[in-house]
């Protein structure tokens, strides 16, 4: 091993798969190891923030539901038991540790609002601070379908991004991305992953994992996401004896993937803005000429005398989607006039911007 880690400031997000047994009840030896791990890098200088799964798999070994249950509701039962038997087994292990924790519980609307994301972000930032490890999940318990996280996978690369971190380390129940599904003959582990690689060169399986929602279609497209933003993103096995503290050391590497991390990082508030296409509260279409403007290599925001039509209702602040004349998403950012203000102006020469350069992302 190297004397020092290679990143100082990373999140560690582990699956329900790594940490639940085949009979469904939590693999507390296997919790044991990956604290012991993250306790090490913390003793070494690293910051690390912990998402993790396990909540809804611990409960469902606790409880048996007394009468038929929609998927909302298991899932509301099975986390609301489940979590604190998950976060009292962390908070034991950190303990024997001499390590402090804090448990954060967070819902996909958290992100969606400036301001919320703004406080969470200040919060994770002070417990770091103060030596405190923040154990992130999310608050199944009042999460519904459809603003739920595709996965802690995505609830990760969200943390990753909001906290500047330098890597995201996935511990998953495979070594990593392999060119078709790793069950297969001939399959092999890519080692790394340039930027902008396309998914379409990769066979990757959809499967999903037993306990958790994701699978790794989903790890890639996060993964690929915050690489472009300049965050180095790790997919690696967590079952593998100290595979966390030897993906940081440059010394007796082990299998993964790596994501390698575009040269150029984005602002927070871009960072924000690429993860909120889901908080999107209306779209505008723009003319060839706003197009072409906003897809040149010069710094512009979108003016009102590019704006061809709108599309739903939102205020000023709101998140929109933009998109060309062929219904292409070119990009999100954040409106300076509601939607009935730009029905009145589009196509005018406003002199202030719809949306202007700093709060403007172009996927």
């Amino acid at each position: 091993m190297s004397d020092s880690p290679s990143y100082k400031k990373i999140v560690v997000k582990v699956g329900s798969n790594v940490l639940t047994r085949d009979d469904g009840m939590l693999n507390v030896s296997r919790m044991a190891h990956i604290v012991e791990q993250i306790t090490k890098l913390k003793r070494e200088g690293v910051q690390v923030i912990l998402v993790t799964s396990g909540a809804v798999a611990a409960g469902r070994a606790e409880v048996e539901p007394l009468k038929k249950l929609d998927m909302v509701s298991s899932r509301q039962l099975w986390s609301a038991v489940g979590q604190v038997k998950l976060i009292n087994h962390y908070a034991e292990l950190f303990q024997e540790q001499g390590v402090t924790i804090a448990q954060v519980l967070t819902t996909k609307e958290n992100f969606g609002d400036r301001l919320h994301y703004l406080n969470m972000r200040n919060c994770m930032q002070t417990l770091l601070e103060n030596e405190v490890i923040p154990v992130v999940n999310e608050n199944d318990t009042i999460s519904v379908t459809e603003l739920m996280f595709t996965d802690n996978d995505e609830l990760s690369g969200l943390i990753a991004s909001m906290m500047d971190m330098e890597a995201l380390v996935i511990l998953s129940n495979v070594d990593g991305v392999y060119t078709a599904s790793p069950d297969q003959p001939g399959s092999e582990l890519i080692r790394i992953i340039h930027p902008n690689r396309s998914v379409e060169k990769i066979s990757i399986s959809t499967q999903k994992s037993n306990f958790g929602r994701g699978g790794m279609l989903t790890k890639y497209h996060i993964a690929a996401k915050l690489a472009g933003q300049g965050i180095s993103v790790f997919i690696a096995n967590g079952f593998k004896e100290n595979i966390l503290t030897d993906i940081l050391h440059t010394s007796n590497q082990p299998a993964f993937t790596h994501f390698l991390p575009a040269a150029k990082k984005s602002s927070g508030v871009r960072k924000w803005l690429s993860h909120s296409d889901d908080f999107a509260r209306g779209e505008v279409v723009i003319n060839e000429g706003a197009r072409s403007a906003l897809l040149s290599d010069k710094a512009v925001s979108l003016l009102m005398i590019g704006i061809s039509s709108v599309t739903g209702y939102f205020k000023e602040g709101d998140i929109v989607r933009i998109k060309d004349q062929e219904g292409n998403l070119l990009g999100l950012g954040k409106a300076s006039f509601s939607s009935d203000e730009v029905m009145e102006e589009k196509g005018g020469k406003k002199t202030k911007p719809f949306i202007h350069y700093d709060y403007l992302y172009l996927i």
